[in-house]
């Protein structure tokens, strides 16, 4: 059924038109005030998000640990190529070069001596050279670490059960030290005798009659040194294992007795590498207590393989450390430019002593009196379970007033809970301390059994702990480079 339709009246279009001309006239007039205000409803509390980069955390690990970097060895090709992508991660962040020749990376010459033949040992009796006796390595000795192609000195006879506080420890400068004792005793022992003075130590051989005769088949291997230097600071530990029948014989000689050793050599040179940058303080009298920021970058390379793998891939020794370091710097560079200078240096060849680092201690880009204290950042990529599991410990806590302060401003940070392990004069910091700067290391080293080892890999990794244990230092950090707090040594504190 159609419906027709009315054409309107004159005078009801008029009075569509009245109404339409009201109606533009109200919308406009709405449109130009302000909308109502409707009540809010309550927004949900949540905490300030970290500034900790998560993805930047586990993509550094990812390269530095992977096995394209074959275990970043010390003075390697691949340690040059960590410390050239450490380069452009800080150049990313804002933070300025100082390496060699404008550059981040800075190249330190090594050289390392390679035994010709089996190195001698010669005991000469204090009051009868005529009875001097010539000892060889491979058949009455055998080198567990050797540092030098030659020493010598008077022969001194110590006990681990009883050398008592490592601090207190003396020792006539290149003295020769016989350690006798429970194995683990002398092995805990071997750093604290060393950093007293002894030129080289002498322990009774732990290997089967067997093993010792394989091991003496071989000659000894030296680490790089730099170059016309003893070797670096860390690893100046002369290690010799005696026979049976040699230990026996050494003991029953008098102390005082000179010990001589002696091997021949040839030369062979190269280089480690260092990455290098910094952060210029705006405080002009700041500029000068700058605070340090420092890890290690190589590794042990490719070596025994230990369940078919060959690469000691150091995921925990020391990526996670440098991976610290980085992360520090994305965010200082990030933010407002701190009171204080700031440099971040990455180190190579720690794991020949401490070479990186001890060349850095006479190439820094500022003098060492302006440098007022340096955090090394070594294994904290494991909760360590001697401690709470949100906290990392500091080596030599008593030694200076740096941790307590830090711990002050909000770092979950407390005292090495591993003393016997002399862990303060084992990485990198030690070469700056021994020279005034107030230096300590930062970890949540636990004591694992993946070190150097190739299973200190990826997988296993903490990233919450490293996460949480790297952003947790970011607001202590933030402070301590923009104050003008001035670390310093306890007394008896620096070594």
């Amino acid at each position: 059924m159609k419906t027709s339709m009315q054409r309107p009246k004159p005078h009801t279009l008029r009075n569509y038109a009245i109404i339409l001309t009201i109606s533009f006239a109200v919308a406009k007039v709405l449109a130009q005030a302000p909308p109502a205000a409707k009540p809010k409803p309550a927004a949900p509390h949540h905490p300030p998000a970290s500034p900790v980069c998560a993805d930047c955390i586990r993509a550094h690990e990812e390269f530095l640990a992977s096995n394209a970097m074959q275990g970043r060895g010390s003075g390697t090709h691949d340690e040059l190529v960590a410390a050239t992508y450490i380069g452009s991660e800080l150049r990313q962040y804002g933070i300025a070069p100082a390496g060699d020749d404008g550059g981040y990376v800075q190249a330190a010459p090594t050289e390392r001596h390679k035994l010709t033949a089996q190195p001698t040992l010669v005991l000469t009796p204090p009051t009868d050279s005529a009875h001097a006796v010539t000892w060889t390595c491979g058949k009455d000795f055998v080198a567990g670490n050797l540092t030098r192609v030659e020493f010598s000195g008077p022969l001194l006879k110590l006990d681990a059960e009883k050398l008592g506080d490592a601090k207190s420890l003396k020792i006539n400068s290149g003295a020769v030290v016989l350690l006798t004792g429970d194995r683990n005793k002398v092995r805990q022992s071997l750093s604290a005798v060393m950093g007293a003075g002894a030129v080289a130590i002498l322990v009774k051989t732990s290997r089967s009659a067997a093993e010792f005769d394989e091991q003496g088949k071989e000659l000894p291997e030296l680490p790089s040194r730099l170059q016309g230097t003893n070797g670096g600071d860390l690893n100046t530990l002369n290690l010799l294992s005696l026979s049976a029948d040699s230990m026996q014989k050494l003991q029953d000689m008098p102390e005082g007795t000179a010990v001589q050793f002696s091997a021949p050599f040839t030369v062979e040179k190269s280089f480690t590498w260092n990455a290098v940058g910094i952060l210029r303080g705006t405080d002009p009298k700041l500029q000068h207590a700058a605070v340090l920021f420092s890890a290690h970058l190589d590794h042990l390379g490719i070596g025994q393989p230990v369940n078919g793998d060959n690469i000691y891939h150091g995921a925990d020794d020391d990526a996670s450390g440098t991976t610290a370091v980085l992360e520090l710097a994305r965010v200082l560079g990030a933010g407002p430019r701190p009171r204080r200078t700031v440099i971040f240096a990455l180190f190579g060849s720690e794991e020949l002593g401490g070479l990186g680092s001890t060349y850095f201690r006479e190439h820094a880009p500022l003098p060492l009196q302006e440098i007022a204290a340096n955090l090394e950042f070594e294994m904290i990529g494991r909760a360590d379970p001697a401690v709470r599991a949100d906290t990392v410990w500091l080596t030599g806590w008593e030694r200076s007033n740096l941790g307590p302060t830090l711990a002050a401003h909000g770092a979950k940070l407390v005292g090495d809970p591993h003393p016997s392990e002399h862990f303060f004069m084992r990485s990198d910091n030690y070469v700056l301390a021994k020279k005034g700067v107030v230096a300590q290391t930062i970890s949540s080293y636990g004591m694992h059994p993946d070190l150097h080892r190739p299973s200190d890999d990826l997988a296993h990794l903490d990233f919450v702990h490293m996460n949480a244990a790297i952003g947790s230092l970011f607001a202590p950090v933030k402070w301590l480079v923009n104050s003008d707090f001035r670390p310093t040594w306890n007394p008896g504190g620096q070594p």
